[in-house]
This record gives C-alpha cells, sequence and structure tokens, in this order.
C-alpha cells in the first residue's frame, strides 16, 4: 500500500506515525462499538411480567437485559464469528482504551491478549463496562475512526 494511502477507518496520520495494522476489520470494530453502548445501557429487569402494551409503558422495557435481548444475540454471535487473532485485536484495543496499554505497547497488549484463553475471550468482553467506550478510545489512539467508516459508506 501506498505511503499516502489509508487503510479504510485510517485517519491521516503524521508523517511517520502510522497506526499499526488490525487484523480485524474496522467496521467490524465500529459495529461492536455501537452494539457494546447499546448492551451497556440495559437495565436489569424490574417488571418481569408487565404484560401491559408497550406503548402505555413508554417503551422502557426495551432497555431492560434479558437472554432474549437482539442485542446481546448480535454481540454474542459476533464475538463468537471472529478468529483469535481478531478477538486479540478487541482485547488489546480494549485494553488501550482503557489505559492499561499505550499506543507504542500495541504488540505487548496483543501478546498479553493472546495468552487468554480464546474460548472465554467473548464472555471477558461482554462482562467488561463500558466496553464501547473503551473500544472506541482504543481505536482512535491507533489512529482509526468510526467516522471515517461511516463516510466510507456514504
Amino acid at each position: 500500500m501506498a505511503a499516502d494511502q489509508n487503510r479504510p477507518g485510517q485517519k491521516p496520520a503524521e508523517e511517520g506515525e502510522a497506526g499499526p495494522e488490525l487484523s480485524i476489520d474496522p467496521e467490524t470494530v465500529c459495529f461492536l462499538i455501537v452494539k457494546a453502548r447499546e448492551f451497556d445501557v440495559k437495565v436489569d429487569p424490574d417488571d418481569p411480567d408487565s404484560g401491559s402494551n408497550a406503548t402505555d409503558d413508554n417503551e422502557i422495557d426495551i432497555l431492560e437485559n434479558r437472554r432474549s435481548d437482539p442485542t446481546y444475540a448480535e454481540l454474542v454471535g459476533t464475538l463468537e464469528a471472529l478468529n483469535e487473532d481478531e478477538l486479540t485485536d478487541l482485547v488489546a484495543l480494549t485494553w488501550i482504551g482503557r489505559g492499561d496499554f499505550t499506543k507504542e505497547e500495541w504488540e505487548e497488549a496483543k501478546e498479553e491478549a493472546r495468552s487468554n484463553s480464546p474460548k472465554t475471550t467473548p464472555d471477558y468482553l461482554l462482562g467488561t463496562p463500558l466496553l464501547g467506550d473503551y473500544l472506541e478510545s482504543g481505536f482512535n489512539e491507533l489512529g482509526y475512526s468510526c467516522e471515517d467508516v461511516e463516510a466510507d459508506h456514504l
């Protein structure tokens, strides 16, 4: 790839500051950021048998966290479809976004993430509070932007 071209979703970098190549598609990261934020606003059900009309309740049941929730199903399905390298990138992005590692420590973060079992990685990520915020922060730190990904589709 020519030095003046950016990967999809990657912001133009300052000279010599190109971010690392991700194993995971930037569009997938952006999708997960959106879905993780939707999932983060869910609350425990407080009226499990409301039986009322959703419009009468101002559609508040949509914010209740249920196992049959489509947002949860989309998140789990997407995470389980990823390969080990893509899951490693997500964990490393989360850690960078959380401040556990810096951009310069990307390879170290990935190595640490690789030491975890990939079978438990989706559960680990889903159990991370503010996952969407951490993913976006790490994504941005590495020079990527969901705004750029969205603009590529318009």
